[in-house]
């Protein structure tokens, strides 16, 4: 059993890491978005609701794909250890986001945190790069909807 996990528990881990992320992230979410959001001043490009729901979910399944296929490349890599803690720092700034900006209502700090995803995902790609080609491009829609949902969060912050 313990072959197994070492060899295959990546398949498990990833997968359910990213669902616990979007899960917390989507309870803290709710935490204001019926009573606080609305009330803010939002730009005229903010995208609906269920679209952001449904471009993290997909953002979601593609990381996790991405943090397979480079555990997979680089798994006796003395840079392994290091980048999965990347990923999970992301997962951790990513979920906070939605604490910060929904639960806690401090806009400023969202910006900092989603600058922080932004880095974080860039520097995934960056790293990764390296090992597999597949698994820094399964990351480039992440760092587009991050770069515009930064913006985003910028121009909330600025109008509120």
């Amino acid at each position: 059993m313990k072959d197994f996990f070492s060899k295959y528990g990546h398949y498990i881990a990833a997968p359910v890491f990213y669902a616990a992320v979007a899960i917390s992230g989507g309870l803290f979410t709710k935490m204001g978005l019926y009573t606080w959001y609305p009330s803010l001043i939002k730009p005229s490009f903010t995208p609906p609701g269920n679209f952001i729901g449904t471009v993290w979910t997909v953002i979601y399944i593609l990381t996790a794909l991405s943090m397979i296929i480079f555990v997979n490349k680089a798994r006796d890599d003395e840079l392994f250890g290091p980048i999965i803690g990347l990923y999970v720092a992301n997962g951790i700034f990513n979920a906070a986001w939605g604490l910060i900006f929904f639960g806690a209502n401090l806009l400023g700090l969202a910006v900092i945190d989603a600058g922080l995803i932004l880095f974080t995902v860039g520097l995934l790609m960056a790293l990764v790069g390296r090992y597999s080609f597949l698994a820094c491009l399964l990351l480039l829609p992440y760092f587009a909807w991050t770069c515009f949902a930064t913006y985003l969060s910028y121009v909330i912050y600025q109008l509120n």
